[in-house]
């Protein structure tokens, strides 16, 4: 077989891993020789090994395994540590109540700081070291669009991504497509709702503030296309670099949106900066309406912006954050409800081995009760494959899942082509200090 040049490494979108010389030996994710060797003598004496061969598959009689690449470290570990503590939440009910046809569901969990080539070694090692039965709960485009290229090239080990934290197109279209699965509306959808609402109340000069790299570009790009369909373009645009502090000056960036006059502010980022920016925003009198997309992480910004602060309320009077998950305010929604209880009564904490860095925990939060939602549907996609979990049929267990209520007010589906479960999209501001659902755009924000 030719090996590829650089030149061609590079066009395939795998030049991230050309730092791991041994992922491009051949079959570099194979068996060891002397465990094939061994497993052809057992099949030529009729012999069968149910542990040995299990264990290959992230499987045991005790264990199911799922791999865990997120933030947390850095300044956006809110959001790996609240997602996973949510999902922790369903994993330890699930396994209090006697696993899963037996076996208790545990995260193999690693740090990636938000950073992607510490998701691709992440990864590398949850596949091929430590053999997990899928990866579950990745945070981030940045991270997710760099791993993708490897669930691709290494396809025959079925190594599926459940979940991610993020709503790019990359999982969600060909060529990469075939090897995610999502739960989340995506962030098409989130920023065609936010276009919708503003234009529907005449702010047409809508400016964009995001993130350089692929989560910025991805909510940008949904912008555009939104726009577009009226007739618009994006009035202003000012971007920051993935990483940025809250302590950090966003001034450039708003005296750069100001001059395009804009309407209203649409943020493509993380709650650090983006807790910034709106707090540099209102200082230099950039009084617009500015939204945020559900992976901001709507707790953590707002305590960004309010604490210690008399006046925090100038800060969030023009807020607006979309969202992918109903309120968890909403006790009237059931698995709102469930999600509250488990909280309170498990307390999850992350792993101690990732965390570097003090971190206060919500009792509730968007992202949290997202990763309870994600953990529940995974459960019930692991029971549907029986009591002989199988890689091979982890596809066809996800296509079973039709009109399957998981307890809020939309059901999820799936199938050959549809590989993302919800579509709806909330829209919540800031009343008497936390995050409530908007009643009316033009109440509002109308000028």
């Amino acid at each position: 077989m030719r090996r590829m040049t650089r030149r061609e490494v590079l066009g395939s979108g795998l030049g991230g891993f050309m730092a791991i010389p041994w992922l491009f030996r051949p079959n570099a994710w194979a068996e060891p020789d002397d465990l094939t060797d061994q497993r052809r003598k057992q099949e030529m004496n009729g012999e069968t090994n149910p542990d040995a061969r299990t264990e290959q598959t992230g499987v045991t009689d005790a264990e199911i395994v799922l791999g865990v690449s997120a933030a947390f470290s850095g300044p956006s570990r809110g959001l790996g540590i609240e997602l996973y503590r949510g999902a922790n939440a369903y994993f330890e009910h699930v396994n209090r109540a006697g696993g899963i046809q037996g076996r208790k569901v545990v995260l193999k969990t690693y740090d990636d700081g938000y950073q992607p080539n510490p998701a691709v070694t992440n990864t590398m090692t949850l596949v091929q070291q430590d053999q997990v039965f899928a990866l579950f709960g990745y945070v981030g485009t940045p991270t997710v669009t760099r791993v993708l290229p490897m669930l691709k090239k290494f396809q025959g080990k079925n190594a599926y991504l459940f979940f991610p934290f993020t709503g790019a197109q990359p999982q969600r279209e060909p060529p990469y497509g075939d090897f995610a699965f999502n739960l989340r509306a995506s962030y098409r959808q989130e920023t065609a709702g936010l276009v919708d609402n503003f234009v529907s109340i005449g702010n047409k000069r809508i400016a964009v503030f995001y993130q350089a790299d692929a989560y910025g570009r991805s909510g940008w790009a949904g912008v555009r296309l939104a726009m577009s369909r009226y007739g618009l373009q994006i009035a202003g645009e000012a971007t920051y670099r993935r990483g940025a502090k809250f302590s950090g000056s966003m001034r450039r960036q708003v005296e750069i949106l100001k001059q395009s006059n804009p309407s209203a502010v649409i943020c493509i980022g993380s709650y650090a900066a983006c807790a910034a920016f709106l707090r540099d925003a209102v200082d230099l009198g950039l009084e617009v309406p500015i939204a945020n997309l559900s992976f901001v992480g709507s707790e953590n910004l707002l305590k960004l912006i309010t604490e210690g602060r008399d006046d925090s309320r100038r800060y969030t009077n023009l807020l607006v954050n979309s969202q992918v998950v109903p309120s968890y305010e909403d006790t009237s929604i059931p698995a709102v409800k469930q999600y509250r209880e488990m909280m309170d009564r498990y307390d999850p904490q992350p792993p101690s081995h990732v965390l570097k860095e003090d971190y206060t925990s919500f009792s509730y939060s968007f992202v949290s009760l997202e990763g309870f939602l994600n953990a529940k549907l995974m459960v019930e996609i692991l029971r549907r494959l029986g009591d002989q979990p199988d890689r091979n049929k982890l596809e066809d267990a996800v296509f079973t899942i039709s009109d399957f209520d998981i307890g809020i007010d939309e059901r999820v589906s799936f199938g050959p082509d549809r590989r993302q479960g919800l579509q709806q999209v909330y829209y919540t501001v800031v009343e008497s200090g936390r995050f409530v659902t908007l009643k009316s755009w033009e109440g509002r924000f109308a000028s």
